[in-house]
């Protein structure tokens, strides 16, 4: 187990280039197993959990190709389904909450999907009713082993039908939609996740042969066909790693570009940081952010009463961003109060800002208040452990914000969402602004 030491509490400057959108990459991947034709997908970020699940795709037998940095071929010609029933693979399967995904296209072009109980990280319960209850109203018959903790679906023939969804989840969604679109007849999915994944999932699946109408809506149709063919794909910049970049910038007093953010899929994004005070300048199709020497202030609302940040279903708020936004406030001028509805877990990093000196009220498991420095104090060095992908990343930019030296435990966490973001900070422009260095956890 790696860690991070970070010697923190000067300003950064450059420019990042985003990687691609892990997200929409671990639905993407999932859906080049619906065709025996090449797939060549571009802008793939190198990350743990989308490396895990390409290796997962190799273990099935799909050919894969490595063509440039995040270019790959894929044919999923020769599928080995014996992988399925395999002890190899209920232990593969673990460790990645996407492949659950692998069930809807497999379900859809052989007859049968299974998937141990997805791993991943500790934000709360995420529950795969919405995916089964969907396939099963398409046709599928659903055995679970509670031995093995083991799901598997079975039919001969999908047949479309008219989906009521019991929540708005986003692999949920793009499960199904694997599975209808080789499904006989027609199929609506009504409360559908419109984020811009599932959009560029539906634009992908199109130009493959399928014929999905309503996409960006809650409201999909799609027609069932007999086959799909290859495509070209390329996956959008990750909008939570630019998120996460805006909140650094702002964080760390910092003169920040991103660049090709691609600002029509940013949604609610802009307008958020905005209310907490911080400058978003669009350049072209870049994002500049001015070094906040003066600092952010935080809205209120018309009214005066505090501003509330939540998360919901797009185009609301992505909870992914929440953390970000929480570290981000606790120096801003102002207060605010942090509602994260969908995770039950996700808040229980503030005890660690507290200990770096934090002004923040842990309401409850969903709700937490934030007081602001207005970087009158700045937050103290410590030594941290990262629970998961949005909070380790979310105390790393507390730690580049503090003075001293920091040192974060189980790295492992914020590598299964961004590309070598070590290396992005330590090849800020010479002299270095600030160190962020690998060493043993032990050290």
């Amino acid at each position: 187990m790696e860690s991070f030491l970070i010697e923190g509490g000067q300003p950064l400057k450059g420019s990042i280039i985003p990687q691609g959108a892990k997200n929409e990459a671990l639905q993407i991947l999932c859906a080049v197993l619906l065709t025996p034709e090449t797939v060549n997908i571009k802008n793939i970020p190198d990350i743990v959990d989308v490396n895990k699940l390409i290796q997962l795709l190799k273990n099935f037998g799909v050919v894969v190709e490595k063509i440039d940095s995040g270019f790959y071929r894929f044919n999923a010609k020769d599928v080995n389904l014996s992988y399925l029933s395999s002890e190899q693979f209920k232990e593969d399967g673990k460790g990645l909450r996407g492949s659950i995904m692998l069930v809807g296209p497999l379900l859809a072009r052989f007859g049968k999907g299974s998937i141990p109980r997805p791993g991943g990280d500790k934000i709360g319960r995420r529950r795969l009713d919405t995916h089964f209850d969907g396939l099963i109203k398409l046709g599928a018959e659903f055995n679970y082993n509670q031995e093995d903790y083991f799901y598997s679906v079975e039919a001969k023939q999908l047949k479309g039908t008219n989906l009521l969804l019991d929540e708005a989840s986003v692999t949920g969604t793009a499960n199904i939609l694997m599975a209808a679109v080789l499904a006989k007849g027609k199929t609506t999915i009504y409360n559908a996740a419109c984020e811009p994944y599932i959009q560029q999932l539906c634009g992908m699946l199109n130009r493959m042969g399928a014929k999905i109408s309503g996409v960006g809506s809650n409201l999909l149709t799609i027609e069932g066909v007999e086959s799909l063919k290859g495509t070209d794909h390329n996956i959008l910049p990750d909008m939570i790693e630019i998120g996460s970049w805006v909140g650094l910038a702002a964080m760390t007093q910092s003169e920040i570009t991103i660049k090709n953010v691609r600002w029509e899929y940013l949604g609610q994004l802009p307008a958020i940081f905005k209310k907490l005070g911080i400058t978003l300048e669009k350049r072209g199709d870049d994002i500049f952010i001015p070094a906040h020497k003066q600092g952010y202030e935080i809205q209120n609302y018309i009214d005066g009463s505090i501003l509330t940040i939540s998360d919901a279903p797009w185009p609301g708020f992505t909870p992914d961003l929440l953390s970000v936004i929480l570290v981000v406030a606790t120096q801003a001028r102002g207060s605010i109060l942090i509602h994260q509805k969908m995770f039950e877990s996700r808040l229980f990093f503030v005890d660690k800002l507290i200990d770096m000196g934090a002004k923040i009220i842990l309401c409850d498991p969903h709700r937490a208040t934030v007081i602001g420095h207005d970087f009158k104090s700045t937050l103290k060095s410590a030594t941290l452990t990262s629970p998961d992908i949005r909070a380790g990343v979310s105390l790393l930019i507390a730690a580049l914000s503090a003075k001293g030296t920091s040192i974060i435990h189980n790295i492992e966490q914020i590598d299964r969402g961004y590309e070598n973001i070590d290396c992005l900070l330590y090849t800020s422009p010479s002299p270095r602004d600030a160190t962020l260095s690998r060493m043993p956890s032990s050290a």
